[in-house]
């Protein structure tokens, strides 16, 4: 099987990354999109982020009724922090019956030179890529290779920390979640 692999911290899953990754998984040779929830990015401050399990709560309850996409909590017990490298030979480890590819915005592309080992990655893994506005536009992805795959997808410009930050300010976000994801929150009253 042909997986995708959509890493984000999904702080919280938001209906930009499910239009995303259903487009890709829809328009590629891909069978699934697994949504995998990263406990730590390296380049990220830990501090704003909800715990894993809520974070994959989240994943879960905006993926069930998608049978092509899949919440992963792969990461979670993986030596922290974790990079990219060791996920995928893990996940070549445990489940050599599937062929992994990776999911990123146009603008991580950029920086994907600084990843560890990006160019094992690069050389073993087909990368989908897909468009985000950014501030040069023009000539974001800096990188060419076979194995890098643009694919058409909406742009979407939605970010999770815009969600917090309404949520926080007291806005109705719902629209901007899935129902599941928004009654969740709604519930917990994480972000207020």
């Amino acid at each position: 099987m042909q997986i995708g692999l959509f890493f984000g911290s999904f702080n919280p899953v938001h209906i930009g990354h499910l239009i995303i990754a259903n487009h890709i998984v829809e328009y590629s040779n891909l069978d699934q999109v697994w949504f995998v929830v990263t406990p730590h990015n390296p380049f990220k401050k830990k501090s704003t982020l909800l715990d894993n399990y809520q974070r994959l709560e989240m994943v879960y309850r905006a993926t069930k009724d998608h049978p092509k996409l899949k919440p992963s909590d792969i990461e979670f017990n993986l030596l922290q922090p974790n990079y990219t490298i060791n996920t995928l030979t893990y996940l070549q480890e445990k489940h050599p019956e599937h062929t992994f590819s990776l999911i990123m915005g146009q603008d991580n592309l950029k920086s994907f030179h600084k990843w560890k080992n990006y160019e094992l990655i690069l050389n073993n893994h087909h990368i989908y890529v897909y468009p985000r506005i950014t501030q040069d536009n023009i000539n974001t992805a800096s990188i060419t290779h076979k194995n890098i795959i643009p694919i058409d997808a909406p742009i979407i410009e939605l970010s999770s920390s815009f969600i917090r930050k309404a949520v926080k300010a007291g806005k109705n976000v719902s629209p901007m979640l899935p129902k599941a994801v928004w009654d969740y929150l709604d519930e917990t009253n994480f972000y207020k």
